[in-house]
């Protein structure tokens, strides 16, 4: 299993000969936000086959980067998101907590996340997901947007959990983990392998913190060193991959 860190909530996984690309986000600028991380290539999401979204908030959803895919990738989200994937012109796959899929090899299970995941802020509050992925060749735990519940660690056995860790400003505003709740998350769910994610990739625009836009994935992975001895914690800059191999061959 592959694992590269496009930034944000965007993950490239490949798993059992299929790429999946997790709430895509690759444009410069998005609204108020500039990207300060390195584009995402071509090359890097030719062969898309299956999309997650986990809400239909804008930085997760983004209707032009659906459509720079190319091709016709299956689309797995929430009912919320369902219009919002439609108008890319893809197929959407509804999916609710405790739904189950398959993608080619590869099993997905919708999990619950903490988190409100409306498009607009006068629409009805709506759920998140997250989202589980098994096959031969491993598991990995997306849990997209979160703030911090107790059944976050029920998601199961997992070798890779890609948590989130910050944001895109200088506050967390309510359904986000910090470094420390993310860190207390690894140590519930007991994964072989944390990969924190949603940090230093988008700022507004008018801020600079050139310097400091990995302090809360460093400080993330120094909490999971205290809270959790035996998960290995693995900060991955934008545009970095982590090949893990499974569990049966990690000796």
């Amino acid at each position: 299993m592959r694992i590269t860190y496009l930034g944000h909530a965007t993950i490239l996984i490949e798993l059992d000969g299929t790429k999946v690309l997790t709430d895509p986000l690759l444009r410069r600028r998005v609204m108020h936000l500039r990207r300060v991380a390195p584009d995402v290539t071509d090359a890097q999401l030719g062969g898309t086959e299956l999309v997650l979204i986990s809400h239909a908030h804008h930085d997760h959803l983004d209707v032009r980067s659906l459509r720079r895919l190319g091709g016709t990738p299956r689309v797995f989200c929430p009912e919320p998101a369902r219009r919002a994937v439609g108008s890319a012109g893809l197929q959407p796959e509804v999916m609710a907590a405790g739904g189950f899929a398959r993608a080619g090899a590869i099993e997905v299970e919708a999990v619950s996340a903490a988190h409100d995941g409306r498009r607009f802020p006068h629409d009805r509050r709506s759920d998140a997901l997250g989202y589980v992925l098994r096959g031969a060749g491993g598991s990995v735990y997306f849990a997209g947007d979160t703030g911090w519940f107790e059944e976050i660690g029920e998601v199961g056995e997992v070798d890779v959990a890609l948590l989130p860790v910050a944001g895109w400003g200088p506050r967390l505003g309510p359904g986000h983990l910090d470094p420390g709740e993310a860190a207390r998350a690894a140590a519930l769910i007991r994964p072989r392998v944390v990969i924190p994610i949603h940090w230093g990739t988008y700022e507004r625009v008018r801020m600079n913190t050139s310097g400091h836009r990995s302090d809360p994935a460093r400080r993330f992975c120094d909490q999971v060193a205290e809270l959790a001895p035996g998960v290995d914690a693995e900060l991955l800059a934008p545009g970095a991959s982590l090949e893990v191999a499974p569990a049966s061959s990690s000796a």
